[in-house]
């Protein structure tokens, strides 16, 4: 079969090639690929910045039937409409597989990084991280379902309430995802980008968020501050992994508000104003990837019409047109690009 592979480190070195068609394992899914989503770790690791253990076949959003079950797995059958969690193997052992938080385990090996993911005809799951989509859940908008995955372990951590006001720093898709499911927990919320931003900004106002902000146009700050009677945000999220959004998003907070950073900076060494924090009080949240708890929530968020992922995909490409996909994105007139196999 075709597959869409990162054959060695560096800049490029991702070509579509022919692959052995994979079998499953006894505790394992086979999948037909129906829709895969480019995320930007995808971009990172063709352009040499972000480390997989190549050869492997990139992809970990996607979507797909199900074509065949190992002998050990009991409750997916042949035919159904699924998407899967990024994790394919874990220690099992460590405190965080425990509880299952799988994004903690040192050992973790995950699909399109360490195992052959989603950017192909098949992809192979293990069977404890395929989920059934629900009935009014489209393949095109499950093939999100790990983004906005990533946005409901982002709101989970921002513990947010009704009423609050929750400010989303960066209007990318992830951007887009969490500022939907802050909306859906009863905040007010603002979403913030910029100039070239502006057709991400016009799809934030298409789905309902309160205030769209063009920080190279109005003041963010005074906005909030009008929004709040001065305090400040009690929730901000920041989206981007751009440093000077980090410095904006700790100014907007109010005191004892909580800055969760969702984004993932070019280098690890950033200039934070400690000041700040230890003045206002403020609460500062990692938030990394996602969590088998995040999957059915977000299902049922798209199920239900609260969140409406498919409405990002902007673009689609054969696995085949990569170059042409990678082009789109980096030139920024995509929101969200999803690929397709070939034969």
């Amino acid at each position: 079969m075709k597959s869409l592979v990162k054959l060695e480190p560096g800049f490029g070195h991702l070509e579509l090639i022919d692959v052995e068609e994979p079998t499953v394992g006894e505790d394992q899914v086979k999948i037909l690929v129906k829709y895969a989503g480019v995320c930007g770790t995808d971009l990172h690791t063709y352009e040499g910045k972000y480390k997989v253990n190549a050869p492997v076949t990139l992809g970990h959003e996607f979507s797909g039937e199900v074509v065949e079950v190992g002998l050990n797995v009991k409750d997916i059958q042949v035919g159904d409409r699924v998407t899967s969690e990024t994790t394919f193997t874990i220690c099992g052992k460590c405190k965080y597989c425990q509880s299952k938080n799988y994004n903690l385990c040192s050992d973790r090996k995950g699909l399109g990084t360490q195992q052959d993911g989603g950017f192909a005809k098949y992809v192979i799951a293990r069977k404890e991280s395929v989920h059934k989509l629900p009935e009014n859940v489209s393949y095109l908008s499950a093939s999100l379902t790990e983004p906005l995955a990533c946005s409901h372990h982002a709101i989970e951590k921002g513990r947010i309430q009704p009423g609050e006001v929750v400010v989303v720093l960066g209007p990318g898709p992830i951007g887009l995802l969490t500022a939907q499911i802050a909306k859906h927990k009863g905040a007010t919320v603002v979403i913030t980008g910029l100039e070239k931003d502006e057709h991400r900004l016009v799809k934030a106002a298409e789905l309902g968020i309160d205030h769209i902000v063009n920080i190279q146009e109005k003041d963010v700050k005074q906005i909030v501050n009008e929004i709040t009677e001065g305090y400040g945000a009690d929730v901000v999220l920041e989206c981007t992994g751009a440093p000077p959004a980090l410095s904006m998003g700790l100014d907007l907070l109010r005191k004892k508000g909580r800055y969760v950073q969702v984004g993932i900076f070019a280098t690890p060494e950033i200039v934070v104003d400690f000041e700040k924090i230890i003045q206002k009080e403020i609460e500062v949240i990692g938030c990394r990837s996602q969590n088998p708890f995040d999957w059915e929530p977000s299902l049922q968020l798209m199920n239900e019409s609260c969140v409406k992922a498919d409405a990002l995909v902007t673009h689609q490409f054969t696995i085949s047109e990569w170059q042409k996909a990678y082009e789109t994105i980096k030139s920024g007139e995509a929101i969200k690009v999803v690929l397709t196999p070939v034969e």
